[in-house]
């Protein structure tokens, strides 16, 4: 009998540890043969995978559904008027949105949401035709809690053929293709150049998931379930290995504007790799040009004081990747003090006017100001003037109190 209980126990050991391998022996990533899925991450870093579900890392890009499209449509207005005769609206029809084109009162042409872009600041949205994606007129903003044009779309006319490319993804997904391959991710950049101007819907991975930061997790993830006791990461690019350059390349890959020449797809791209062999810049990160605060969070800090007199600063000083960064103030002036003993020095002037609290907890306010985009600007429906994109830039340094 104690034999049966023996075997009985080694049996249910075994089918657990085969259903635990089985999620990534049974998986196909568009990427290759080599990449696990970000929910075989699950098993060992729950916390991890818990946190960057939430972020806009995770949240770049998103399928349409109702629960993904940013606005309340049960109640609100979502109309834009672009003149008396000419109006789009947005409609709920059976378990879709659609952006819905009238003139003179009749339906002129209607188009699905079928993909999202963004989630934190705004979010804009795309339709398929002909394999490939197109832009939608209207996007939802967080500053205006509400609808105007998306960036660059006219107010005084509808657009529906701004096609957004492959390249487009290589900030706001892990993947995107012209067609699916089943071999691992060095003999697809090797032998499949894919340069065709199409997209397999097939081969997109949404967002910015576990392994576009870590690199392919397969090997990695067989590893650590059959050798569940070592500690070591095996098989798997840990950001902490990486010297302070390639930290910041792999951020700066998507967040360092990139507006070079491109050698290589941003795909392509693993953790500890060298970005300049995929842009050859037109200019150094270091000169006085005026960067806009949209998608250039590198090279404005690369431009900071604080930065050229570091040797260690870089983008994890202040951020978790995991994780959207932090509306608590407070834990970036903490940060700030730590190199800045006693709130730094502060003209009299400052000090005369500004408490010892809010020099001491709001570094970020002052000398981190929030500025307009010159990138991105949009329209309020029947609407002329333009409404300005505000974000954070990330030059640290002193600015005229206005």
């Amino acid at each position: 009998m104690k034999k049966l209980r023996i075997l009985f126990a080694i049996t249910v050991l075994a089918v657990f540890l085969s259903n635990c391998s089985n999620k990534s022996d049974e998986y196909i990533d568009p990427r290759g043969t080599d990449y696990a899925g970000s929910e075989s991450c699950i098993q060992c870093h729950q916390t991890q995978y818990d946190m960057a579900l939430k972020s806009s890392h995770f949240k770049a890009t998103a399928p349409a559904s109702l629960e993904n499209v940013l606005g309340d449509f049960d109640k609100g207005n979502h109309t834009f008027i672009y003149d008396k005769n000419t109006k789009l609206v947005i409609e709920k029809r059976n378990d879709s949105l659609y952006q819905v084109l009238y003139k003179n009162g009749k339906e002129v042409e209607a188009h699905r949401f079928d993909i999202v872009f963004g989630a934190k600041h705004a979010q804009t949205s795309v339709y398929w035709r002909n394999k490939n994606t197109y832009e939608l007129p209207i996007s939802y903003y967080h500053s205006i809690k509400g609808w105007a044009t998306s960036p660059g779309f006219p107010a005084n006319k509808p657009y529906f053929d701004r096609m957004v490319v492959k390249d487009c993804y290589s900030c706001h997904a892990s993947n995107a293709s012209s067609r699916s391959v089943e071999q691992n991710s060095a003999e697809r950049n090797f032998m499949s150049m894919d340069v065709e101007d199409i997209i397999d819907p097939k081969t997109i991975v949404y967002g910015i998931d576990c392994e576009r930061c870590h690199g392919p997790a397969k090997q990695h993830a067989e590893f650590h379930l059959k050798n569940p006791n070592v500690k070591v990461a095996n098989s798997i690019t840990s950001l902490k290995t990486l010297n302070r350059q390639q930290k910041l390349d792999a951020c700066a890959l998507c967040h360092g504007g990139n507006d070079g020449m491109k050698l290589k797809s941003r795909f392509d791209f693993k953790p500890g790799d060298n970005l300049s062999e995929f842009y050859r810049s037109t200019r150094s990160v270091t000169d006085t040009a005026t960067f806009d605060v949209h998608g250039n969070q590198f090279r404005l800090m690369a431009q900071s004081k604080c930065f050229i007199n570091s040797e260690k600063m870089d983008c994890i000083t202040c951020h978790n990747p995991h994780e959207n960064a932090s509306k608590n103030l407070t834990s970036y002036s903490k940060i700030c003090m730590s190199c800045h003993q006693a709130g730094g020095k502060h003209s009299d002037k400052t000090l005369k006017t500004m408490s010892g609290s809010l020099l001491a907890n709001n570094c970020v306010e002052c000398h981190m100001p929030k500025k307009s985009s010159g990138a991105i600007k949009f329209q309020l429906s029947d609407s002329k003037q333009l409404s300005n994109y505000i974000l954070r830039t990330h030059k640290i340094g002193i600015y005229p109190a206005k």
